[in-house]
């Protein structure tokens, strides 16, 4: 595909871009507008994270607002249209002198809808796996892809329980967590691993998905983001007295539930995207800016459901891990 050679090809540029914001933040006043459309809620973690980084990317560089399209919550075609034109809305009377967006929602139903190649500049984060569905790059658009690092997790699964040969994915009944199915599923075939899953719409389908999955080898965490009647303890106290089998995940913000993760790193995102908004408001223009991919990761352990299930690790593994210690954010 010759955008996603695009992102890999150019990786360094994301080394040039860093040396060289600084030139562009010079010419960057702080009365410069920047608007950033996330398409979650304040309180998911993976949201947050990009949040963080952006706003170390932009602050006191220019006044930044947020709209938050919420569309994690708010789950009808109807409701999303209506959250991005309400973004449209703040567009068009505040005239920014750029947007920055997260994540597939806000690319889908504002970017595409409204603004290809038009005059204002966006730049976009988290849009998983490809842009081909949205046709980017537009002469006004360029930004970072999220790639979940799926066959290093596999790797790492190998080395704790040799020999998977039927896993089970279980994640929420939402768009972004089909296009990651999906990519497990060519991954499996790939390895020949028999995969079976779930998209759960309610706590109590997780679970039992959850007691389904431990008659595999192995169990693939997705995310639970989309699961609105998520009850963090009780997920949590359910998994300590159900869990047997080895459980994965490239999202951190399931770490409390999970054994491993091997994990994206949203901070990543902002900060890109921070940077790259820089250098458009220093003068250049988003064609000359290429598309790329994530490339950060953590490597994340859980002792407490690992000691449920009388798992143990590799040492090279437990040496190079970050704990989990009891945190959990709301989805």
């Amino acid at each position: 595909m010759q955008q996603l050679k695009g992102c890999f090809t150019a990786g360094v540029a994301v080394v040039g871009f860093l040396a060289i914001a600084s030139i562009a933040d010079a010419s960057v006043g702080r009365d410069a507008k920047c608007l950033f459309v996330s398409s979650y809620h304040q309180g998911y973690a993976w949201s947050d994270g990009v949040e963080r980084g952006l706003r170390a990317a932009l602050e006191g560089r220019c006044d930044l607002r947020q709209f938050d399209m919420d569309t994690k919550r708010l789950k009808s075609e109807a409701e999303k249209q209506r959250k991005a034109l309400e973004a449209k809305a703040l567009i068009e009377s505040w005239d920014p002198d750029i947007v920055i967006t997260a994540d597939d929602n806000a690319a889908k139903y504002l970017i595409q809808r409204y603004y290809r190649d038009a005059e204002m500049p966006f730049v976009f984060s988290g849009v998983n796996w490809t842009v081909e569905a949205y046709g980017f790059p537009y002469s006004n658009v360029t930004g970072m892809i999220e790639i979940a690092p799926i066959e290093p997790m596999f790797d790492r699964a190998e080395e704790v329980s040799p020999g998977i040969r039927r896993a089970f994915y279980i994640g929420a009944d939402t768009l972004t967590e089909e296009k990651n199915l999906k990519r497990f599923q060519e991954a499996t075939k790939r390895r020949g691993i028999k995969l079976e899953f779930a998209l759960a719409g309610t706590m109590k389908d997780w679970m039992a998905a959850y007691r389904e999955a431990q008659a595999h080898d192995l169990i693939i965490m997705g995310s639970n983001a989309g699961i609105n009647d998520w009850d963090v303890e009780q997920v949590r106290s359910f998994v300590g007295t159900t869990a047997k089998r080895l459980s994965v995940t490239n999202h951190y913000w399931m770490m409390p539930y999970t054994m491993v993760g091997i994990t994206k790193v949203a901070e990543e995102h902002g900060e890109w995207a921070g940077q790259t908004a820089l250098r458009i408001l220093g003068g250049m223009t988003p064609g000359e800016i290429p598309i790329v991919a994530n490339s950060r990761r953590d490597i994340w352990i859980n002792p407490e459901v690992l000691s449920a299930a009388d798992i143990s690790l590799p040492r090279g593994l437990m040496r190079k891990a970050k704990r989990v210690t009891g945190f959990a954010s709301k989805s």
